[in-house]
């Protein structure tokens, strides 16, 4: 998931260089929302590992 944030980042970076706003602000915001929800269930395992008696690796 990190992976397409990353991706949709790069597209945003390309496509603003060029001119395109639309595709560029549209291509941030979804980089955006797949970055937050990476976090979040990045967290969320981390938490349902040590809750489990796992330390973290």
């Amino acid at each position: 998931m990190l992976g397409w944030a990353l991706t949709f980042l790069i597209v945003a970076l390309i496509a603003g260089a060029l001119g395109f706003g639309g595709i560029a602000g549209a291509s941030v915001g979804i980089a955006k929302i797949l970055f937050f929800v990476f976090i979040v269930l990045f967290v969320v395992a981390m938490l349902a590992r040590a809750l489990r008696g796992q330390p973290p690796v």
